[in-house]
């Protein structure tokens, strides 16, 4: 077991490590980045904290618009997915800067409010995500009473827990499940005034959820492996099975990237924190966890790509929305021309512009996994 000890080094390291044992009452012992570092650790803040902010605000601003969208069951889990990725985006980037970066120094109290935002936005998205995987796997494993099985209420029911959930477990330290100590034991390493038996009921809470998504994308996979297999020995060498990639395949594929920028963006966090309360973790471990904590961040810049975007419906919702913007433009734009010494506030010609006036696609389905799945949905009965 690693210890914090003073060795007769040089000056500086030895203040480096003796740090961890002064000035914790300003929570000095816990700002361990170097100027290096939190000019690295800045920019992907920055770059990353916008870029997150947008991308969901995007799709919640999508589904939000299409009323096809917020029926439906799947797109209710996005859009949580995208409303907890934006909280993230905001909660986590603010107070991680102004703790790391500018040295800011706030109140057990203000603290911990601000710690909960970012526990709650990491778990909701985390959960969403579980959510998210349960959806795909009813949609393969029950194709014929899908519907039936996963109505708009349920989902809004489920959310609604959720979310009740991950709230009341994210503000716990705050309402009294604490540290009152700054470092001595039973203190986190990593989280002044967190008790070390809440970080380790949470992060192996985070880690049911994890496991909880790869079992069930692991069953997808088994069941479109076997279909697959199915149909290959009904129809033989020649036909379909020539012609296109398996099904199952391309299932692999997707769901093997999705999983590991899963597993990569949070399992090193999360194996600090449960590091956290069994051995005492050196400066140099402290640093390498502020790093990992920003892969989350990363996580959720990348959900958007993975789960949203990649929808062909949610796409050419977001491509009518774009085209209705640019109508409306256009129109107070020749509407000024028309009257240039009159304001321009009755646009009611311009905004009668719905949905079902715009230029319909084809119906669509998921790009990534529904897509994939509906196609068989006719073949598949067990």
């Amino acid at each position: 077991m690693e210890q914090w000890e003073v060795r007769p080094l040089g000056p500086t390291e030895a203040k480096e490590n003796t740090s961890s044992q002064i000035d914790c009452g300003n929570l000095e012992c816990y700002m361990v980045l170097t100027p290096a570092e939190k000019r690295v650790i800045g920019s992907i803040c920055f770059l990353a904290g916008p870029i997150t902010l947008l991308e969901n605000a995007l799709v919640l601003g999508v589904i939000a618009t299409t009323a096809s969208l917020r029926r439906r069951p799947s797109y209710l889990f996005i859009a949580s997915l995208a409303l907890a990725d934006v909280f993230a985006s905001c909660f986590f980037t603010t107070s991680f800067l102004f703790f790391h970066l500018f040295c800011g120094r706030d109140g057990p109290t203000a603290y911990l409010f601000k710690l909960g935002g970012v526990t709650m936005a990491f778990t909701s998205s985390v959960g969403s995500l579980l959510l998210t995987a349960l959806d795909r796997y009813l949609c393969i494993q029950q194709a014929s009473s899908y519907k039936v099985l996963l109505t708009r209420r349920r989902a809004v029911l489920s959310l609604l827990i959720l979310w009740s959930t991950t709230i009341f477990i994210s503000f716990l330290p705050l309402m009294g499940w604490r540290c009152h100590t700054v470092l001595t034991p039973p203190c986190s390493l990593l989280f002044p005034y967190i008790n070390q038996v809440y970080l380790a009921c949470w992060s192996s809470f985070a880690l049911v959820l994890l496991a909880l998504i790869l079992c069930a994308y692991a069953l997808i996979l088994w069941k479109a492996h076997r279909h697959e297999s199915s149909m290959t020995s009904l129809q033989g060498a020649a036909g379909t099975g020539q012609a296109r990639m398996r099904m199952d395949i391309r299932l692999a594929r997707t769901f093997g990237l999705i999983l590991l920028i899963l597993v990569s963006c949070w399992l090193p966090a999360l194996s600090f924190m449960l590091a956290d309360v069994s051995v005492v973790l050196t400066r140099n471990q402290q640093r390498a966890f502020a790093f990992c904590s920003t892969l989350c961040l990363v996580n959720s810049a990348v959900n958007p790509l993975l789960y949203a975007l990649r929808c062909r419906e949610l796409r050419a919702a977001l491509l009518q929305l774009l085209q209705r913007l640019c109508e409306i433009g256009r129109c107070r734009k020749s509407t000024e021309a028309l009257t240039p010494g009159l304001p321009s506030t009755e646009d009611n010609n311009c905004t009668g512009i719905t949905e079902d006036d715009m230029p319909r696609n084809r119906t669509t389905h998921f790009n990534s996994i529904s897509e994939m799945v509906n196609n068989q949905q006719p073949n598949i009965r067990q």
